[in-house]
């Protein structure tokens, strides 16, 4: 099987069960019990105030009545950041039930790739072209010696799962990853870097780039609630 080398992540929002109406007919039952099912419904661009209000003084459980199961495929390194976050429920590929393919993770020409400064306060900068020609071959070198241990094992009989442990971290995985909307913010606030957020994050560009394209699919089914977690600096209530 021919080996692939990629720079970029899937991202698909499968299924989901979340809207602006979630929110406010949640919020709605502390002064109208029942009868905010009335709200649901409702137009929530009515509501907006209500939202941002929520939002603004962190009266974050409204925001939980929602789910959204995303499809990611990254590099395995990135999976072992992201389920640091245990406020979502994960489903991964496993290397012991079938063949993983050979796709492997190789950065891109625009990936910084030198770190200055010291840990908690340090950026990364551009990379020479040498730099960058280093990467590239080094990493598709150690895949290619890797991948083909890999296989020369399971041709020889040996189980997957022992096969599998020679395989770097660099290869591509799938899951399916679930969350509400007060779990996706939370995840936002800190795997993403915005200048305006109220509280600095300085991720790894890769778990960056998964939590971008959530962000996309996120902001289109609920709009208000995405316009009021920019509003309020990107702090998860």
């Amino acid at each position: 099987m021919e080996i692939c080398f990629r720079s970029g992540v899937t991202v698909e929002l499968v299924k989901h069960a979340a809207s602006d109406a979630d929110v406010i007919w949640a919020a709605r039952v502390s002064t109208k019990g029942e009868n905010s099912l009335a709200d649901v419904e409702a137009d929530p661009e009515r509501s907006r105030g209500l939202i941002n209000f929520l939002m603004r003084d962190r009266h974050g459980t409204p925001f939980e009545h929602s789910t959204l199961t995303f499809y990611v495929r990254a590099p395995i390194f990135v999976f072992r950041e992201f389920m640091r976050h245990r406020t979502f429920s994960y489903n991964e590929e496993s290397g012991r039930y079938r063949e993983l393919e050979p796709e492997f993770y190789v950065p891109a020409p625009e990936r910084k790739l030198v770190q200055v400064g010291k840990p908690g306060r340090y950026d990364f900068v551009e990379g020479t072209p040498e730099q960058h020609a280093l990467v590239t071959e080094a990493t598709k070198e150690a895949y290619r010696q890797a991948y083909g241990a890999y296989r020369r094992m399971l041709d020889a009989g040996i189980a997957r799962e022992v096969a599998r442990t020679v395989l770097p971290v660099g290869l591509y995985s799938s899951m399916y990853a679930t969350c509400n909307a007060r779990a996706l913010m939370n995840f936002l606030s800190l795997r993403t870097r915005r200048e305006d957020a109220a509280f600095p994050s300085f991720p790894q560009r890769e778990i960056e780039m998964v939590a971008e394209r959530m962000e996309r699919e996120w902001a289109a089914v609920m709009p208000l609630t995405h316009a009021a977690f920019e509003a309020n600096r990107r702090v998860a209530p």
